[in-house]
């Protein structure tokens, strides 16, 4: 393994929150997988970096000689990013965005507001109903930017060291014909659909792991899943032979009705991401902010989900401060 700016900042990261626990927070990883990427770091430099006990990580000796490199690399580098994105981008931003998406419910508002905001810019898009595929265009520099969502408080693969921030989380819904005895319920309990069958679009990651938890919580294995594009999904639940999970902000359509399911039993994060070394990175809170605005946007067709957020005040767009 060749070590990278990347792998700098992890090492730094460790030795500011003194933890590798809350590194992994800070860095937006998994506490498993900074392990493993510390234990590929410290077999490529020939030693331990830091010495672990119950008390935190602190440095040891050949840690203390990296951080200090480290330390002059990192800010060196950011400002030679910076100097470059100016120059090309005339310094007011980038001169073209590049944005991949997974069925993502803001990406049209997003486009919008940055065409408003840099009618100069170049800005295309990429669908893809995989999370791995746009990792892999964003860290090989074919994109700037990545949204897409996670179920729960899992994270997207480590594997492409790119850096998420989380723009919303939301409740997970069930799409139901209006002809469905739960249809006029307020919130429909997970155990009621035990009967059901159930649809799905390709990369909805709710109909993994998460979605198979929930419902033995809810005391039932689901029963046959259909797997079809958003349309199909839509068809089949008009046509009263399936029910599916759905975004909180999912379109209205006529003939269907979205529910909370009581309880929440699923979250939905919407999250940005991008590589920490490429231009986009200088951007990446103005996109960020962007992305925030478009879901909040997002939320007016949705009256009733408005109510909902009103009562459950720790769902909808995250409240960042500045990185």
């Amino acid at each position: 393994m060749n070590l990278e700016l990347r792998h700098l900042r992890v090492v730094c990261a460790i030795a500011e929150t003194g933890s590798v626990t809350k590194a992994a927070s800070v860095l937006g990883l998994a506490q498993p997988a900074l392990t493993a990427q510390l234990q590929r770091i410290e077999r490529t430099l020939g030693g331990p970096l830091f010495e672990r006990d119950r008390r935190g990580a602190r440095a040891t000796a050949l840690g203390e000689l990296v951080l200090a490199r480290a330390r002059v690399l990192l800010p060196a580098m950011k400002g030679l990013q910076d100097e470059a994105t100016r120059l090309a981008g005339g310094g007011d931003g980038l001169s073209r965005y590049r944005f991949g998406g997974v069925n993502s419910p803001i990406l049209g508002r997003l486009i919008h507001r940055l065409a408003l905001s840099q009618p100069q810019a170049q800005i295309s898009t990429y669908a893809s109903w995989s999370a791995d595929e746009l990792g892999r265009l964003v860290a090989g520099a074919r994109l700037d930017y990545a949204l897409t969502g996670v179920c729960g408080q899992t994270t997207p693969s480590a594997e492409f060291g790119l850096s998420w921030r989380e723009v919303a989380m939301d409740p997970v819904f069930v799409l139901l014909p209006e002809s469905h005895p739960l249809a006029a319920s307020e919130e429909v309990p997970l155990g009621a659909l035990a009967g059901e069958q159930w649809v799905t679009a390709p990369g909805d990651g709710c109909f993994g792991d998460c979605f198979a938890a929930a419902c033995a919580r809810a005391g039932f294995t689901p029963r046959k899943v259909y797997e079809t594009d958003v349309r199909g999904c839509v068809d089949l639940v008009d046509a009263g032979e399936a029910v599916a999970l759905c975004q909180a902000t999912f379109r209205p359509v006529a003939g269907l009705v979205t529910r909370p399911l009581a309880g929440v039993p699923l979250r939905w994060r919407l999250l940005l991401g991008w590589h920490p070394d490429a231009p986009a990175a200088g951007y990446a809170e103005q996109i960020l902010e962007l992305a925030v605005d478009a879901y909040t946007d997002a939320l007016a067709p949705h009256p009733q989900y408005l109510a909902w957020l009103g009562r459950n005040p720790s769902f909808g767009a995250h409240q960042h401060s500045a990185a």
